[in-house]
């Protein structure tokens, strides 16, 4: 495995695909990079790269973007957590998650790591963390995007139980620098720093630095065995402390009304059907508050013990988040 061999990264103007493309440069492999016409580019600065036009809905575009790759890394995907049309998510995270595959294989790619999501697995009964062995319970597959992942994620096992040499990861909440969009989890950084989030729901998830999750990703494809699942986690936490965790490196007070999901219901219903007229995403959905109902905690050991990851504590990544967004001006 020579640094310097040609990687494929998929979705590397993305949150994660940027940060996975930045530890590969760090390690000395040649990049290219796909990205969708009129795509905002953004993340690709400072990457020494070819950038090439592929688009996970239109399957011809794939195989020239994998061709002369000895390695792919298949980060993109179509994260929402509310879709005016599924069927559109479900055509790029599980028919062109294949096509891609599929089109590695047909060029001779090595090895493939697929990048799915905590998403896509099971969740303990009684909120202590899940690991890659935990059940997976269809009701728990709540929304458009979860639905998808593990969709996508059976048909790359299936892949890889075929013989294609296939690692998959399942990175759970990134939080850190680079995330321009920013992603819901970036927005709700954003959003308690700036002191707009007054309440939360009791809910709990799990936060990973983003550069630990693409240490990950490269540490998969030196160490990960094929077929085989394992979570790039972090730190649990409660929602109330992971906003307070944000309030004490703004200066803010920490919010200090917990929020009765039923009630909320109704609003969250109103918010929808505005949004299905608008075309503009909601605050919340139904969905949304029926996944705050779980605490989404995750174990991160499988990966610590065979993959050599090493995740830091939430606070580090909110830190360098928070610096990332404030030289980036959206701090008020």
């Amino acid at each position: 495995m020579a640094s310097d061999d040609l990687v494929l990264v998929t979705g590397a103007t993305g949150f994660v695909g940027a940060a996975v493309a930045r530890a590969l440069q760090a390690e000395g492999f040649r990049l290219r990079l796909t990205a969708r016409a009129g795509s905002d580019r953004r993340n690709l600065a400072g990457l020494a790269a070819e950038i090439v036009t592929a688009d996970l809905a239109q399957p011809e575009s794939l195989a020239p973007a994998v061709r002369g790759c000895r390695y792919v890394f298949h980060v993109a995907a179509d994260y929402r957590l509310w879709v005016p049309n599924p069927a559109a998510m479900r055509k790029v995270n599980i028919d062109g998650s294949v096509a891609l595959l599929k089109a590695a294989a047909a060029a001779g790619v090595e090895r493939s790591v697929y990048t799915s999501s905590v998403a896509a697995l099971g969740l303990t009964k009684d909120g202590t963390p899940a690991d890659e062995t935990t059940p997976v319970d269809p009701a728990n597959l709540i929304g458009a995007y979860k639905r998808s992942k593990y969709d996508a994620e059976q048909a790359v096992r299936a892949l890889a139980a075929a013989g294609q040499d296939i690692v998959i990861v399942n990175p759970s909440t990134p939080v850190g620098p680079g995330d321009v969009k920013p992603t819901p989890t970036g927005q709700m950084v954003l959003d308690a720093a700036n002191g707009k989030m007054p309440a939360y729901v009791n809910t709990g998830l799990n936060i990973a630095h983003v550069d630990d999750v693409a240490a990950g990703h490269v540490l998969a494809l030196r160490k990960g065995r094929p077929g085989e699942v394992y979570i790039l986690g972090g730190e649990d936490l409660m929602l109330r402390d992971f906003l307070g965790l944000i309030a004490s490196q703004t200066g803010r007070q920490p919010p200090k009304i917990a929020l009765p999901i039923g009630p909320l219901m109704p609003v969250a219903w109103a918010m929808e059907r505005l949004a299905e007229l608008t075309g503009k995403p909601p605050l919340m959905t139904p969905e949304v508050l029926q996944m705050a109902r779980k605490k989404m905690f995750f174990s991160p050991t499988k990966a610590v013990r065979m993959l050599g990851y090493a995740p830091r504590p939430a606070a580090v990544a909110v830190a360098d988040a928070l610096a990332w967004f404030s030289a980036e001006g959206m701090l008020t």
